[in-house]
Formats: structure tokens, C-alpha cells, sequence
């Protein structure tokens, strides 16, 4: 891993995100006026719904795909200057060009990501003058295209991502342990970002076996997987199971809320489900290490509703209780081993 130009990435993903022609006009304006109380709302369903609690009142704002990218750089650099810092200490040859290489990837990517995200719940980062912590964002352009393309009535679709948002929310306020344990999972997988000799030959290594055995050649962890050290790849499993859990838990809070309330529930949970299998994103998200976040939401709400149907939907609360009850992505898929565990 190489530092990152995040000038660069900030530019490049801006450019590759594009600005919608609604971006910046008057629907985009009334969305903003109207979104904290659309917020509110899902909130307090959320929190019903989930039995988790919603302390506080988050930042709500619809942002323009371009703000996004900077948003989420913003939140990369932090995660990352403890790498940076390391990494600085490390003598290099060419180590500018590589910086900026690094910066067009993550902005690529990100600008990509920016065509299409909905909306966000940012974490709050642990620096100690966050300007944008505990933040729900809709990224307005891609919420009004949708809308006027399949002719979702605006209020439920935009009420109906905010449901998800709320409940991860729920997720990292509500369970008073969840956000530390998560940025520590983080720092520990970055921890590995050190000089590994030998790394390239190692992939080089694992790509030809994986093709001899007919496997894929990129796992669902992408290029990104490859590169994490054998000893971290423990790590990056419990990340993944983590955020299968919180995503299909999501998704399903977002679903059972919708089926009561929305009229448009089903045609809109069609529209996200074939948006997720568009060939042409699965390959740049397969790539790019991304694809496991739409198969998180799959496996995770199968794990949800399993869980569920043997033991109801409040064993689902033993997951709360502390780090050492969260489900493996062993048991992810196989629930009914996760719930003789904790039971």
C-alpha cells in the first residue's frame, strides 16, 4: 500500500461521479427542507421496530454525488493517516507517482460508488473535531433519478431509504459498544499495512492456484483481499460477518417497515434487487473488493429471517449483548449453530 494523493482522488471521483441535471435546482432544495423530518419519522419506527434505542438528533442532508465522494474521502483519510504515518517512514523510490496512481484508483471508484448510492449513515470518527459525525445523507441527484424513472412516489421511496439509514444508525448509537468495536476491527486490519517481502510473488502464488482449482481468480474480497497478509485475513472474515449482520438486518427493518406502510414496497424492493445483479456491476464490484457488500445484504437478511423463523425475531438481540456474540460468517451461514451458541 502506498500513501494516497486525496487532491487527486477527490478530483478524480468527482469527475468520474458527474453531476446529475437535478443536482442544485429546486426538487433538490424542497427534498432538503423536507428530509430531517422524514428522518425523524423512520427514526422513531426504527427504534419500535428494532428495540434499539435513538439517542439524539443525527445531521440530516441530500448532497450532490460530487460531496459524497468528498464526504467519504474526508472519512478515508482519517481511518488511514495511522498508516500514512508508517508508511512515510518507509524509503521508496517513485513514492509521489505512486501516491497519485493510488489517489486515481480510490477515486475512481468512489466516483463510480457516487452514480449510485442512495444514502449514507456516517460514523462518527474518533478525531475529536469531527464537522460531520453522526450524519444521515441522501445523495439528493440519485434519489430524484430514481424517483422519475420508475415512478416511485417521492415521499415513500425517500422515507423508505431512510428507513435503512436509521436502522444502521440504530446500529452503531444504539449499541453502546458496536462503533468502538468496529473502528478497532479497522485499525487493526490497516495495522497490517506494513513492507510484506515477498507480497507480490505470494499473490502472483495464490492467483495461479486459485485458477488451477477452478476457483475464481478475484474473491468476493477483490484485489484488496489478495494483498491483506495471511495473518490479517482473519480479521477482514469478522469485518465481513459484522457487516453482513448489520446490513441484513438493514434491509430487513427496512422491508417489514415498508410492507406495513408503503403502498410502492414491492416495486421499489425490485428495483434495488435488480440493480444489484447487473452484470456490469458485479464485475467492477467483484474487482474492486466490493462485491461482498451486495452479497451482504442477501446472506445477511437470509441469516435475519432464519434466525427468525426458529427462534424469533427477538433472539436477534443476543447479537447486541457484546462482541464475543456476534455470529462468525460460518454461522451466518448456518444460523441455527449461532443460535445453539448463544442461546
Amino acid at each position: 500500500m502506498s500513501k494516497v494523493d486525496w487532491a487527486v482522488a477527490t478530483a478524480v471521483g468527482s469527475a468520474t461521479a458527474g453531476r446529475h441535471a437535478l443536482e442544485g435546482g429546486y426538487h433538490m432544495a424542497r427534498f432538503a427542507r423536507r428530509a430531517p423530518g422524514i428522518v425523524a419519522e423512520a427514526s422513531a419506527l426504527v427504534a419500535e421496530e428494532t428495540g434499539l434505542s435513538l439517542p439524539g438528533v443525527p445531521e440530516v442532508a441530500v448532497i450532490s454525488r460530487a460531496e459524497w465522494v468528498e464526504l467519504n474521502v474526508r472519512s478515508f483519510a482519517r481511518l488511514l493517516a495511522p498508516v500514512e504515518a508508517r508508511l512515510a517512514e518507509q524509503p521508496g523510490f517513485g513514492r509521489a507517482v505512486a501516491s497519485r496512481l493510488v489517489g486515481v484508483e480510490l477515486g475512481a471508484v468512489l466516483g463510480f460508488l457516487a452514480r449510485r448510492v442512495l444514502g449514507q449513515y456516517e460514523l462518527v470518527l474518533p478525531t475529536g473535531d469531527d464537522d460531520h459525525g453522526d450524519t444521515l445523507v441522501f445523495v439528493g441527484g440519485n434519489v430524484l433519478d430514481l424517483e422519475r424513472r420508475f415512478e416511485f412516489r417521492p415521499r415513500e421511496f425517500r422515507f423508505w431509504v431512510a428507513l435503512h439509514e436509521a436502522t444502521h444508525r440504530a446500529q452503531f448509537v444504539g449499541v453502546p459498544w458496536m462503533r468502538d468495536h468496529f473502528l478497532g476491527l479497522v485499525a487493526e486490519l490497516l495495522d497490517a499495512a506494513r513492507p510484506e517481502p515477498g507480497r507480490l510473488a505470494r499473490v502472483a502464488r495464490e492467483l495461479r492456484d486459485a485458477a488451477k482449482a477452478g476457483r475464481p481468480v478475484v474473491g468476493d474480497t477483490g484485489l484488496f483481499g489478495l494483498l491483506v497478509a495471511p495473518d490479517r485475513r482473519p480479521v477482514l472474515d469478522r469485518i465481513q460477518a459484522l457487516m453482513t449482520l448489520l446490513e441484513g438486518h438493514g434491509h430487513v427493518v427496512m422491508d417489514r417497515i415498508g410492507e406495513r406502510m408503503l403502498v410502492g414496497q414491492t416495486r421499489m424492493s425490485r428495483m434495488l434487487a435488480s440493480r444489484r445483479a447487473d452484470p456490469r456491476t458485479q464485475a467492477l464490484l467483484r474487482l474492486v473488493g466490493l462485491e461482498m457488500k451486495l452479497r451482504q445484504y442477501e446472506e445477511g437478511a437470509r441469516f435475519v429471517t432464519a434466525v427468525e423463523r426458529e427462534a424469533g425475531f427477538a433472539a436477534l438481540e443476543a447479537a447486541w449483548r457484546g462482541p464475543e456474540y456476534l455470529p462468525s460468517l460460518a454461522e451466518i451461514a448456518e444460523p441455527r449453530r449461532w443460535l445453539e451458541r448463544v442461546a
